[in-house]
């Protein structure tokens, strides 16, 4: 597959309603806020486990699209499936810890994780760790999300009419009940901005193909992540700005400015309960050589 030759910037919008988005587990799982602001955040590694849930489901480790960061994965087995597929021995003394002295050899290993694996491919990664298959820095990379308007998370109680042993049953009588809390913001729309480098694209290898898995993957990743917790979250809306040249042909923050995403409904100062209380407005006037593209939304 040829390498990605455009670079891209986009403006991501998904919202959440009666759940939530990203807890932080610092702070007993309550949804993560800007404290200054009280804007909801949702982080970048929680987005890209979703985008990576979406490909494993997809792809099924198909060949060039195996998940380097699963969930309960060992990394340095990872690294090993490198070394042991291009037959390389490690060094007598070092073992795996250092590439081999053949800088081919050693651009081989980090190239393998490349090519099997998208995420790596991607998001690129550090793997150095014991068994080392090299390091690589990423094309696609995403900016914390924030909410549009501030959010009002909320502290519900929940009732479980069970207990987990034989003596909590005996010290409430037989009652077996046990009460917990459900932390969830009743409606928040949130925006992030993304990057695509076509020139770390070269190094990596992720292509054309590879972009539109990963706007597949942004369309519809939130459709297979369904839980209690997370309440209903949507994609929305999704603003690709792709560049003539490779370098770019234009400021990603003077484009970011060209989407606009303005309350219609609802009084200043009180909370918005849907995304109909919220227009985008997309200014069409781009600098020359880059184009607008809409994937979904």
């Amino acid at each position: 597959m040829t390498a990605l030759a455009h670079r891209y910037e986009f403006v991501y919008l998904f919202d959440v309603t009666n759940g939530n988005p990203n807890g932080d587990p610092d702070a007993g799982n309550l949804p993560r806020l800007d404290p200054e602001t009280n804007r909801g955040l949702v982080t970048d590694v929680c987005l890209k486990r979703k985008i990576r849930n979406f490909v494993m489901l997809a792809k099924d480790n198909a060949a060039g699209h195996a998940i380097y960061m699963q969930e309960k994965a060992i990394l340095n087995n990872q690294h090993k499936l490198a070394w042991e597929a291009l037959g390389i021995p490690p060094d007598a003394k070092d073992k795996y810890k250092k590439l081999p002295k053949d800088e081919a050899k050693s651009r081989e290993l980090t190239f393998w994780m490349c090519t099997n694996f998208f995420d790596v491919r991607a998001f690129g990664a550090v793997m150095t760790t014991g068994v080392n298959a090299g390091q690589v820095r990423g094309p696609v990379q995403l900016a914390f999300a924030s909410s549009v308007d501030p959010v009002i998370p909320l502290e519900i109680s929940i009732t479980r009419m069970a207990v987990t042993t034989e003596r909590e049953a005996e010290e409430q009588s037989g009652d077996n009940r046990t009460m917990g809390r459900k932390h969830i913001i009743p409606y928040g729309l949130y925006r992030v901005h993304g990057f695509i480098s076509a020139k770390l694209a070269e190094r990596t290898g992720f292509s054309d193909d590879d972009l539109q898995l990963l706007w597949k993957a942004l369309a519809n990743m939130f459709e297979h992540d369904r839980s209690a917790a997370r309440g209903e979250m949507a994609a929305r809306g999704l603003y690709a700005f792709k560049h003539a040249d490779a370098l770019g042909n234009a400021p990603a923050h003077e484009l970011f400015n060209k989407i606009k995403v303005e309350r219609v409904r609802g009084e200043d100062g009180t909370p918005a309960h849907g995304f109909g209380d919220y227009k985008v407005t997309i200014d069409s006037n781009m600098p020359e050589g880059v184009e607008l593209q809409k994937p979904f939304g």
